[in-house]
């Protein structure tokens, strides 16, 4: 184990050293942020002074490498347009995100699972041709329609929720949350439901095919000889072996729910880190940018790193490392 998590944190030094040197060359290439921070009548001399306070008079190159000194001490910058660290303004919204992704998340276990296992139990019915329709016309809608849909739906017609925002939130260990209030719930369930549609249907189409797979297979037609009940055959038997090709998708679907929910937090108004990188694109705030795709890089590794352990946990014949005992 010990080994084994050594390697995967120098895989993931690597990772994260190659990624940052990407971002910031791309990040540097897609204009020059002085030219958004300085007023348009300003002087050749103001705009020059601009550009040597926020250290861009250097070569691209130690530009780069003044930055990844910083990062090696956990500094991700200063924020060119709030002057202030990068990593305050990210982790003010990181709590947001990670909420919205979580419940979202949830969501699409509990609407794609049992949709999935029914499907697939009686896989070439007509319940299962109207959850696999149903779950084509999930995956097919745009988010940000979907979202309007919603709103007009839930918020605009019917007046049950709110159209946007994060309602009111409780601190939990330090933390604000608004999982612990109920105006929070009434905010989050919309954005929530929303973004977790599009992974209820492919959550739902993947157990479907794995179950139909496990329902053929011989230790079920043994089980069923057996006398054992088909309830038990499909949740003892059946779905644990859905469980390991199921924690692999939901691992990165994961990740993208936390990294990836940047329209959703814009149609619903959600106060979380996409919201940050969007403004931030806007105004070419480069720190706040290239910060915020290294904590996404991050995030991405650290789940990755979750379902790898979490494989040996439901099979103990797989080790780490990919091989099976």
């Amino acid at each position: 184990m010990a080994s084994y998590l050594i390697r995967r944190l120098g895989q993931a030094a690597f990772v994260l050293l190659l990624v940052s040197f990407l971002i910031f060359m791309g990040v540097y290439a897609i204009g020059d942020p002085v030219e958004m921070l300085v007023p348009p009548d300003a002087t050749a001399a103001e705009v020059n002074r601009a550009r040597e306070t926020l250290g861009l008079d250097q070569p691209i190159l130690v530009q780069y490498g003044l930055y990844l000194k910083g990062l090696v001490q956990g500094d991700l910058g200063t924020s060119f347009v709030y002057n202030q660290p990068t990593i305050d303004l990210v982790l003010q919204r990181l709590p947001a995100t990670v909420e919205l992704g979580l419940t979202a998340f949830v969501f699409s276990l509990i609407i794609g699972l049992p949709l999935g296992l029914i499907a697939g139990y009686r896989a070439g019915s007509l319940t299962d041709d109207g959850v696999m329709n149903g779950s084509i016309l999930a995956y097919s809608l745009p988010n940000f329609w979907q979202g309007l849909l919603l709103i007009l739906l839930f918020a605009v017609q019917l007046r049950w929720l709110p159209s946007g925002g994060r309602g009111d939130t409780a601190s939990l260990l330090g933390i604000e949350t608004s999982l612990l209030t109920a105006d929070g719930w009434r905010h989050i369930f919309l954005p929530a439901l929303n973004l977790a549609l599009f992974n209820s249907a492919m959550v739902t189409r993947l157990t479907r095919a794995q179950v139909q797979q496990a329902m053929g297979s011989e230790y079920v037609r043994y089980a069923r000889a057996k006398g054992i009940s088909e309830r038990r055959i499909l949740i003892r038997h059946a779905f644990r072996n859905v469980l390991i090709p199921l924690v692999t998708v939901l691992g990165l679907e994961l990740g993208n729910l936390l990294a990836y929910g940047i329209i959703t937090e814009t149609v619903f108004n959600w106060p979380g880190m996409g919201q940050l990188l969007i403004n931030s694109i806007n105004i070419v705030d480069r720190p706040v940018i290239v910060g915020y795709l290294l904590i996404v890089v991050a995030m991405f590794v650290v789940i990755n790193l979750i379902v790898d352990l979490l494989y040996t946990l439901l099979d103990p014949r797989i080790r780490l490392g990919g091989e099976k005992a």
